[in-house]
Formats: C-alpha cells, structure tokens, sequence
C-alpha cells in the first residue's frame, strides 16, 4: 500500500513513513493510492467479529507488510481492552430506525480514544524497531488533546507537546490534558483560537528547523492518515449491527475538521451501502455553507457551547476534495491556494458528486439546548451538545425514514456540564468513576502568545534528553 500526497506533488511513501510525516512535503495530506472494496458478500461474513477481530480486517490492508500480522492484531487488541464497554461502540435507540452509536467509552471520553489508542501503540512499535526518538506536535479543539496524551503518554520514545485554545475549551477538557503528569507531557494554553493554534502545527510541519538536529515532528491530528484508518472500522461495525450489506444505513456526524465524516466517506467508498452522511456543525459553520452555496469561504470563528466543533478551516475537507475532483492533484493545489486569499467555489460536477451523498445543517446553542433537554424528557437519554447537534442535523435533513439513521454521539455529557445545566430539566452529568477526583487533581500548563517563535522556541527548549 503507498500513499499520496492531495496536491500531487510529493513523494508516494508507504505506511511506516506516512506515520511519522504528517503533511506532505507540497502541504497536501496523504491518502492511500488505491481503496480495499468489499462486495457484500465479504462484508455480510463479518457479521460475527468482534470489534477487535473487525479493526483488523478493515486497517490491515492499509498498514500492509509494514507490521508483522500477529503483532497488529495485538496492538489492535490491546488498544480497544482500555474501553468500558464490551462492544466497544454500542448502538441505542432513541425512535423509529434512530440510532446513537455511542463512541466515548473510552479513556478519555470522546471518539478521538479510537484512533489515538491505536496510535500511540503504532507509534512504540515503529520508533521501538527503528531506534529513534520524535517530536508529537498537536492542536486540540479540547478532545484530541486529552486522547492523544492519553494514548501517547507511556510510548518511551516521544516527546508531546499539545497546543490548546486557551479559555476556549472546557473545563473537563482542560482538566484531562494538564492533569496527566510525565516530564515528556507539555499542554501550551496558545492566547486565540482553535485555528491559530492549528496554523502553528501546519507551519511547524512545513519547516521544522527549529527542531534539535536528528529529531522531526509527528501528527497526532486528523492530518495524519492512521487516525482516519481508525475511524473506519465503526461505521461498518455499526452498519452491520443494522443489517448491512442487506439494507443501507445514513449518518449524521458532528464535525469540525472533517475527519470523522470522511471516515464515513472512505467506508462508503470501500463497499459499505451508505445512504445519507449528514454533516453536522454549529454556528461555525464553513462545511455547512459550502455544501448549501457552494461556497467555500472563512468567516470570524465564534465561542459556542460545542467547543470541540469551533473550527473555521476543515482540514480533511481537503481529503474529499481530492476524491471530488477526481484525483486531480493540480486541480486541489490550486483551489486551496485560491482560498488561502478568497472564496472560492467547484466545478458543478464536483458539487454535485458532493451533494449526491453530503447533506449538512448548523445548529445554534440554543436550539442545542433544547434538544438536549427534548431528548432527555423523551428517552431519558442525556446527549452531549455536539451530539445534540448531530441529532438535530439528522432529523432535518433525513432523506428516507426507512434508512436507519445513526448520529454518532462524539461525547460523554460530563465532558460538558455546564451546557447539560443550561439545557434545564436535564439530570448535571457524573465523570465515571476512573475520572471522579479529576477536579482535585493538580494542573500543568503554560500560557502562550501566538506567536510562531515563541511557540517553537518553547518546544525546542523543553525536549527530553535522550542521548
């Protein structure tokens, strides 16, 4: 399996390589030269896996002859062991062929404990065989940060260093970031936005000079390829349970960078029968705008009750583009270039190709609350404010009542008290028990301009001796 770079001008590297890189050499993100297809015959006699046993059926042709067999299917094992629940990704009804595919029983509470549990294990094993040591740099919308330290904290190989919109996540969040201690653990509270702490990533990959010499950085975000592979497997773990490949399913997913959809995207793609995916954002809402106006355009990005979806600049949304414009490498290149300066807009064929499976709705925080509170009143089930959004997004663009439509719940609700409080007539949600004394535990961080020296510089002064 080899990758590519979305812009077509970087070099095709295979898996072990694409790991460790990050961005493209040409600023593209890489994306597998070809898909694994299944026919409907494959996918029916999955039926009986376990999550597990799945996982490795969907990522092993993505990681290739890269990881021993028998050692992918420990690492694969290993990472799903640390969930609560013993299917992994439960479904729960809340009506009529509505669904919720319950994702944040792992560590950290969101779906990010997926791909990072993954991650981190890859990331030993590799840097492991090859002797070597590197730099994690990653900015967090609030979920990413926590999940990534979480299943990065015990590789012997790597120093992290998580940027974090300061003041502009929740408490819950923060907390579960910068109470995690090692010395090789650095949370930067970074004075902006998610997108400025995101820009500083996105430079920091495009000349990391500023690294000791013998040292480069690696992605823990959706920019690197192994955290969508990831993502994969719950869509068709899902649609299995709901009786694919012999009926087709739809999803609304909450979305801000675009990864989690596409995950979804890359499965229809590879033979699962999706109907519907539903791109569900807040009042932030670029994807949203595109997909109604076929404009694709960056407006101030706004604090809501729905932090982790706070984004103004989807990364992914690059990934399916590529696929939109048909592989054309020069074409994507020359669109972003476009919209780092101005609006820009497709060809009709490609919005089309995108309208025919995408359709998006923006939720504001008020209507956010009283789905929660609707919803609990209705089901007793208690949503956290993106999978609100995801709720709501699915019953307003749903296209056939007889698809089942599944929402994926992103989060746990104590992650965000204080918008389950406001909701009003909601029960305050609890952390589970692993988590109860995390107010009272103490925090590390250090608050930062945005400032791209000040940012590198820091980084360059607190690497880890490991001579």
């Amino acid at each position: 399996m080899k990758y590519i770079s979305t812009r077509g001008r970087a070099p095709a590297l295979g898996f072990e390589e694409v790991l460790l890189t990050g961005l493209a050499s040409d600023g593209g993100l890489y994306v597998p030269e070809s898909l694994p297809e299944y026919s409907a015959a494959e996918i029916a006699s999955w039926a009986s896996l376990d999550y597990a046993q799945l996982a490795y059926r969907i990522i092993q042709p993505f990681v290739a002859d890269a990881i021993d067999a028998a050692d992918l299917r420990a690492i694969i094992s290993d990472s799903y062991a640390q969930f609560r629940h013993d299917a992994v990704a439960p479904l729960v009804q809340l009506g009529h062929n509505e669904w919720v595919l319950e994702l944040f029983h792992g560590p950290t509470l969101a779906f990010k404990d997926f791909a990072l549990q993954l991650l981190g294990r890859l990331f030993d094993y590799i840097l492991e065989r090859r002797q070597q040591h590197v730099v994690i740099m990653g900015a967090t919308s609030g979920d990413t940060g926590s999940a990534a330290i979480e299943g990065c904290r015990h590789c012997k190989h790597v120093d992290i260093f998580i940027l974090h919109p300061h003041g502009r996540v929740s408490e819950v969040q923060r907390r579960q970031m910068t109470t995690v201690a090692g010395a090789n653990i650095h949370n930067l509270a970074v004075k902006g936005n998610f997108d400025d702490c995101q820009a500083l990533v996105k430079r920091s990959f495009a000349d990391q000079s500023f690294l000791p010499d013998g040292l480069q950085l690696v992605a823990v975000n959706s920019i690197n390829w192994a955290r969508i592979m990831a993502q994969i497997v719950y869509y068709f773990s899902s649609a299995l349970s709901l009786g694919a490949p012999h009926r087709a399913v739809s999803f609304s997913v909450p979305t801000g960078n675009f990864g989690d959809i596409y995950a979804g995207w890359l499965a229809r793609n590879m033979g699962l029968p999706i109907e519907q995916l539903v791109i569900a954002t807040n009042r932030n809402d670029i994807l949203h705008r595109f997909m109604c106006q076929n404009r694709y355009e960056k407006h101030e990005l706004i604090h809501s009750l729905s932090p982790s979806m706070d984004i103004m600049i989807s990364s992914n949304f690059e990934r399916a583009l590529f696929d939109l414009y048909q592989r054309d490498g020069s074409a994507v290149a020359e669109l972003m270039e476009r919209f780092n300066h101005q609006t820009v807009a497709v060809p009709d064929a490609v919005f089309q190709r995108a309208r025919a499976v995408f359709d998006s709705f923006a939720v504001d925080d008020q209507r956010t609350l009283e789905v929660i509170r609707q919803v609990y009143e209705s089901n007793e089930y208690l949503l956290d404010p993106h999978s609100a959004i995801g709720v709501e997004a699915a019953r307003r663009c749903r296209r056939n009542s007889s698809t089942p439509m599944v929402t994926l719940a992103t989060a746990h609700p104590a992650k965000f008290p204080d918008a389950v409080i406001q909701a009003g007539q909601a029960e305050e949600p609890t952390l589970p028990h692993h988590m109860s004394d995390l107010y009272q535990r103490a925090e590390r961080y250090e608050v930062l301009d945005g400032k791209l020296e000040t940012v590198q510089a820091f980084i360059a002064n607190n690497i880890s001796d490991h001579s």
